[in-house]
């Protein structure tokens, strides 16, 4: 399969390590990877703060790019940027010929974890973690089994259940930035639950999730750390 890597502006900015770990995992799954330096923010932040013009406008030139893009599948290491693709036909009148498009490439796209195991039917990548962890879900794309069934297959790895798993995390983009009170509520509820389990990360597939808990980890002095599936599956 040849697939094509999204790698997302907070991978790139933020947590380059994600990326990386990203292709180790899709090539030990026998995959091609490619990446088009040209690929831009999906239009996310805007489309959730109502700027639906400037959303269209982002959105569209991602959709032209991947559009032409031969690449059997898109994979994203941000399961919200993923989600937003799948929003991006929205954006446009079905008279528009970026409507197609936009279903066309949402069609293509997928969370790193989803496309291992619904796909290509791999759970187990070899990898080696020593630790106790509990997994931070992907609300909108209703993902949850598919990366627990890649980490049960880790060696050394103990994966534990914690309550509100698949609740919101509090970042919401420029949510946590309009209302941080709310957001901060949020997190720390979760964490709350995260750290009575006495685990040593909280794994997620999304990159702003784990910025909004790694941050507020670090701010409470937890030993919890917060680590990205792909960095989990590219262990030895």
């Amino acid at each position: 399969m040849r697939v094509a890597l999204f790698a997302t502006c907070l991978v790139d900015q933020l947590w380059p390590t994600v990326g990386e770990a990203t292709v180790e995992v899709l090539r030990r799954a026998g995959c091609e990877v490619t990446f088009d330096a040209r690929q831009t923010c999906c239009g996310q932040p805007a489309y959730n703060t109502g700027y639906l013009d400037e959303a269209r406008r982002v959105g569209g030139a991602l959709v032209d790019l991947y559009d032409a893009d031969p690449a059997d599948a898109i994979v994203f290491p941000s399961g919200s940027c993923g989600a937003m693709m799948q929003h991006l036909p929205e954006l446009f009148e079905e008279s528009d010929p970026r409507h197609a498009k936009a279903k066309s490439v949402a069609a293509r796209t997928f969370e790193l974890g989803a496309l291992l195991v619904r796909h290509l039917g791999i759970t187990d990548l070899g990898a080696r973690y020593a630790g106790r962890v509990t997994c931070h879900g992907l609300r909108e794309l209703g993902i949850k089994d598919e990366p627990r069934a890649l980490l049960q297959a880790v060696d050394g790895l103990e994966l534990v259940e914690a309550t509100g798993c698949d609740t919101c995390c509090g970042f919401g983009g420029t949510f946590s930035v309009k209302h941080p009170e709310l957001s901060v509520a949020m997190v720390d509820w979760k964490l709350q639950h995260i750290e009575t389990k006495d685990v040593d990360a909280v794994v997620s597939g999304d990159v702003s999730c784990l910025m909004q808990l790694g941050g507020r980890l670090e701010k409470r002095g937890s030993k919890v750390r917060a680590v990205h599936l792909a960095e989990v599956l590219a262990s030895r």
